[in-house]
């Protein structure tokens, strides 16, 4: 094997692979990070559907490993085989449109897509691609007449044919007028064979010099940014946090008001100089990333916490750059629960100085009153030390506090 002996070590480990499923291993000798390996099905036509079932979940299961490894391109060899007897021309339509609605929804992750075909497969390739990948409306329009009945879901799998729901009669059909444009969606899929597949994003030398230069556009610094929040997120998915989760210093709550998911943050129940704070980065991924998706906002109760509890700028900066767009569009409020003067000017600094857009979000909280006029008190759950501090500086608000999960 080119990749090398301890491939087949590796191999080993995985204890086989199903029909359909997805695996992983290093890809050793090989220019290449990783190898995906899967199994593709027998045909025999009268289990035709379970067959194209089968090859979906081959080309689908792959792309999500790819994803989920942060992976900024695939290639694929032609999965369906001819010694199993599946028709060329339907497998190929498998192929093209799972990959198709597989980077509508997740295209911002994969740059490219590479299909490795022999001379075999490739004049079905150059004949199908342009019904799935049109590079200009011209050739959509030529193409929409040859597109099969049966285009799938939206994720390109089968369906059975009396469940049939159409999604769409063009699913490549672009939003603007411009015939000329040919970005499609904005990757470069291409396939190895005599003839190269035309690039959809532009001339891809021209933009590594732009990044060398310091010129990345606005879209590729996203795309770049997004990148690289996957492969914290796909760290955090991976790594033992345990250690950070007993601290209990991030967990959800209520919602306030409005509605909105609470989450707390105790910052007494942070040891800055005894943890690994890249850790901690990791597991405040591990719990947000689905929060993060609808509109939330953050307690932070700065109670009773020392020099040993205080998050520095430095590390906040980097969670704040780290996280993804949707953290910040979608947090409407920091409410900061007992401040001193110092955290206030500390505060203020960072906001000022360090992060955009920030500042308006933030609330500083003296007491709880004024804490429970934005978020009703049974909606959180406060550590016992919050609520005795409280009621010993301001008084208690209730004439017994809600019941806490710790006492």
């Amino acid at each position: 094997m080119l990749a090398g002996p301890d491939l087949k070590e590796d191999l080993q480990k995985l204890k086989g692979c199903r029909t359909g499923e997805a695996k992983l291993t290093k890809g050793f000798n090989l220019a290449a990070r990783f190898i995906i390996h899967t199994v593709g099905p027998k045909y025999k036509s009268r289990y035709r559907t379970a067959a194209e079932s089968s090859l979906y979940s081959c080309y689908r299961n792959v792309l999500q490993l790819a994803k989920e490894q942060s992976m900024s391109s695939v290639g694929f060899c032609v999965i369906n085989s001819a010694k199993r007897g599946y028709p060329l021309e339907d497998a190929t339509h498998i192929a093209l449109r799972t990959v198709r609605r597989f980077l509508e929804i997740h295209g911002e992750t994969i740059e490219k897509v590479v299909f490795a075909v022999s001379e075999l497969e490739e004049a079905t390739y150059q004949k199908l691609l342009p019904l799935y990948f049109p590079r200009s409306l011209k050739e959509e329009s030529r193409s929409l007449p040859y597109l099969p009945a049966d285009i799938g879901n939206a994720e390109g799998e089968p369906v059975v044919p009396e469940r049939q729901i159409r999604i769409s009669e063009k699913p490549g059909a672009p939003e603007d007028n411009q015939e000329e444009e040919a970005e499609g969606l904005g990757v470069d899929l291409s396939f190895i064979g005599s003839h190269a597949f035309a690039r959809m994003e532009g001339d891809i030398d021209k933009q590594r010099r732009l990044i060398l230069q310091g010129q990345l556009s606005e879209a590729a610094l996203q795309k770049q940014h997004q990148r690289n929040y996957n492969r914290w997120l796909c760290q955090a998915r991976s790594e033992d946090l345990s250690d950070i989760a007993s601290l209990k210093a991030l967990y959800q709550t209520g919602v306030d008001n409005c509605g909105r998911t609470v989450m707390v943050v105790v910052g007494r129940n942070i040891p800055v100089t005894l943890i690994d704070m890249d850790k901690a980065l990791l597991y405040f991924i591990h719990v947000m990333d689905h929060i993060a998706v609808k509109e939330y906002v953050l307690v932070y109760f700065h109670t009773l916490t020392s020099e040993y509890n205080h998050l520095d700028s430095d590390f906040l900066k980097k969670l704040y750059d780290v996280v993804d767009v949707k953290y910040k569009r979608n947090l409407k409020a920091v409410y900061f629960v007992h401040p001193t003067f110092r955290s206030k000017v500390s505060t203020w600094f960072f906001t000022t100085f360090s992060v955009s857009g920030l500042k308006d979000k933030i609330h500083h909280v003296d007491s709880l009153h004024q804490l429970f006029s934005a978020i009703s008190p049974e909606q959180i759950d406060f550590p016992p030390f919050v609520l005795e501090y409280d009621a010993r500086e301001n008084g208690p608000y209730y004439t017994s506090y809600p019941p806490s999960p710790d006492l």
